[in-house]
């Protein structure tokens, strides 16, 4: 399995010491929020200059603080420190609440203004000028971009389907948050594909991010899920992927139980649709520290280098 973990640390020395463990253990990713160290491109790049295979990506930076331009010239900075390849960036519109309520940004079309900006960034980081008068985005990049010196594939944050489209078509692939296998088989997986297709391009990608715990006490293992997963309860986004799998609850997307059922559910993800798998571990009981280790442990045994 290709699996990867969730990204993180409060310094750059633990964003770094992490990496270069994950990559010792075999994990093929990592995928930090945006809020790692306050912004995690740099303990990002620091990173991928102390490994040499691991995948470093971002789920996700937000649209709409920064502009593509700027964006595509930050993702080169970072490739070139890194110094190899294995910057990923996953992006997205984020969520009404922080972009009108923190950033003060109308968020009346955030397809539109995703789309405008994922053609923009793409092509800029395929060494692209862009001149482009949008809706929402406008881009004049002669002689102000910095190709990348390594690929950097581009991955949206899509649940709907519009952007699963616009992911399929015109990015690489898709980094989901809370949607399950049967999520993914129903709706995500068919829609994607089918706009890669029709736009003549290689299969996508679909990450697949789940909170994950081995634990023996499946009401436990819930419960703890439901305190991990506050902070995604009442986003619109997420309620509607969660319907769409046939949960009620983020805790109930979440994938819980013992090694077996855990080894199941990991492999049902992929046999819906998903061609990798972002792991987020969280503890369970009364010693969270052993019930980190033991879900650590499954998913060391399951990934494939």
């Amino acid at each position: 399995m290709r699996i990867g973990l969730t990204g993180g640390g409060s310094t750059v020395d633990k964003v770094v010491a992490q990496a270069e463990r994950a990559e010792a253990e075999g994990f093929t990713s990592l995928w930090y929020a945006s809020a790692v160290t306050g912004d995690p491109l740099v303990a990002m790049a620091i990173a991928g200059r102390q490994t040499s295979r691991i995948e470093l990506g971002t789920a996700v930076l937000q649209t709409y603080p920064c502009h593509p331009l700027l964006q595509a010239n930050r993702a080169s900075s970072v490739v070139d420190a890194m110094g190899r390849p294995g910057l990923t960036i996953g992006i997205g519109p984020s969520h009404q609440p922080l972009i009108e309520g923190v950033y003060g940004y109308a968020y009346d079309h955030p397809g539109r203004s995703t789309d405008e900006y994922i053609h923009i960034l793409t092509d800029l980081l395929r060494g692209e000028p862009v001149d482009v008068d949008g809706a929402d985005w406008t881009a004049h990049t002669a002689g102000r971009s910095t190709p990348p010196p390594h690929p950097v594939p581009v991955l949206v944050s899509a649940l709907g389907p519009k952007l699963l489209r616009l992911a399929g078509a015109v990015a690489d692939g898709t980094v989901l948050w809370m949607a399950s296998a049967e999520a993914i088989e129903t709706h995500v997986a068919p829609t994607i594909t089918a706009a890669a297709a029709e736009a003549d391009r290689a299969a996508p990608r679909i990450v697949a991010g789940l909170p994950v715990a081995v634990h023996d006490d499946i009401t436990a293992a819930r419960n703890a899920a439901t305190t991990y997963s506050t902070a995604y309860s009442g986003m619109a986004n997420y309620q509607r992927i969660l319907e769409i799998g046939g949960k009620e609850t983020s805790a109930d997307a979440a994938i819980v139980g013992d090694e077996r059922s855990v080894r199941a559910q990991l492999q049902h993800l992929l046999d819906a649709g998903a061609t990798d798998i972002w792991a987020a571990p969280f503890p369970v009981g009364e010693d969270p520290k052993a019930s980190l280790r033991r879900t650590q442990s499954l998913l060391q045994e399951l990934v494939t280098p």
